[in-house]
């Protein structure tokens, strides 16, 4: 019997039986294939897939996200290769995809995350895993939102990266996990990263800026300097994989935010 499974960009995958040799490159995606129980069929991670933490001594390393080493690929004999939309290039995707399948995942929402997750299921024989995953994330996000149905909402400003600033603008997971948050995101109607000037944002309001652990690695110091030039803003630092890392992370990433809003409303 074949299997047939649809990525997150409509595009068919059919195997004749379950892939076992998988190489993963993206963190999240890399951590949500330990969690559905498949880490004996991960072959190949990035250099960023972190989580678990003994995973890179074990697991052959191809490259990054936006940089691989085809030939390691080669030599790994995948059977599926699973790639994100944002994080890995068209380029990459176009040359792996000659020679073994792709599967792609396109996440910015919760749902689509749920999506990702039940289409794994499916592709590796895995899917009573990926429905419990599925139905405990839902779980924590309707608690999560019944405990936050009364907060209004406050602007702010999410920094991903320095010299030049950047944030988070629309059309991005981060940017509806803020919203989850009862966080109005500034640069919502802005292109998905845009690059800003603090002169702008002085203009702008808010009421929190929000430093993000990732890409750039935003730290006390960081933070004492935009303090400065924005002494009526709460700022703080923020754990950027709870807001952007869009697999099983999300099985955690609601305790976090409870603990976020309780800093929030104290500051």
């Amino acid at each position: 019997m074949d299997i047939n499974v649809k990525d997150q960009l409509g595009r068919p995958l059919t195997f004749k039986q379950y892939p076992k040799r998988i190489i993963s490159l993206n963190p999240s995606q890399t951590e949500t294939i330990i969690d559905l129980g498949l880490e004996e069929q991960l072959v190949g991670i990035t250099k960023f897939c972190v989580h678990p933490k003994h995973l890179r001594k074990d697991k052959k390393v191809v490259g990054g996200t936006k940089k691989v080493n085809f030939n390691t690929i080669r030599q790994l004999k995948p059977d599926i290769i699973l790639c994100n939309k944002e994080e890995n290039t068209q380029e990459i995707v176009a040359t792996l995809e000659k020679e073994f399948p792709v599967h792609v995942s396109n996440v910015e929402t919760i749902s689509q995350a749920l999506e990702m997750i039940e289409q794994y299921g499916l592709l590796f024989n895995k899917e009573s895993n990926a429905v419990k995953i599925c139905s405990k994330i839902n779980e924590h996000l309707q608690k999560f939102k019944l405990s936050t149905q009364n907060h209004s909402y406050k602007k702010v400003a999410y920094f991903i990266w320095k010299d030049p600033y950047m944030v988070v603008g629309g059309d991005t997971f981060i940017d509806h996990m803020l919203d989850i948050n009862k966080l109005k995101n500034v640069y919502k109607e802005k292109e998905r990263y845009p690059e800003i000037t603090l002169e702008e944002l002085e203009k702008l309001k808010l009421d929190y800026i929000l430093l993000s652990s990732e890409p750039f690695p935003f730290k006390a110091k960081h933070k004492e300097e935009l303090e400065k030039q924005f002494p009526k803003v709460i700022i703080k630092l923020v754990d950027g994989e709870y807001f952007s890392w869009y697999g099983s992370r999300l099985l955690k990433a609601f305790d976090y935010f409870n603990s976020l809003q309780k800093e929030l409303k104290k500051s």
